[in-house]
């Protein structure tokens, strides 16, 4: 079993969803996160910014983003990571990351199944 961890845009949450939810994968948890890649944040300008004793641009030092995560069977890997990437992916900075992780047990609370059958 693997774990996907995406890190997304806010805006496609949905459409990341809705394309899983498409080929059969339901399951997965979604949170509000704050991070920042290579770029190290935003940086803009306010109109109306005072003179040059404001040299320094305002930042935004962490972007919010969403990070989704899925746990899979083996053989569901590959469809699940193209289908985020073919959703997310803009070719722009900012598009996201996928993480990849193997997962050595499932269990299942409500009737203790273990493996592939807690996560089907």
């Amino acid at each position: 079993m693997k774990e996907i961890i995406a890190i997304v845009r806010m805006n496609k949450v949905q459409r990341t969803r809705d394309a899983l939810a498409a080929k059969g994968y339901y399951s997965m948890t979604v949170k509000h996160v704050l991070g920042r890649g290579l770029q190290k944040g935003l940086s803009y300008e306010l109109e109306g910014t005072p003179g040059p004793e404001y040299s320094a641009k305002p930042r935004l030092n962490y972007i919010p983003k969403r990070m989704i995560l899925i746990v899979v069977t083996d053989d569901q890997e590959q469809e699940v990571v193209d289908i985020i990437i073919q959703v997310n992916q803009s070719g722009n900075i900012g598009d996201g990351k996928i993480f990849v992780s193997p997962v050595s047990e499932v269990i299942r609370i409500r009737t203790k199944e273990t493996g592939e059958r807690a996560i089907l």
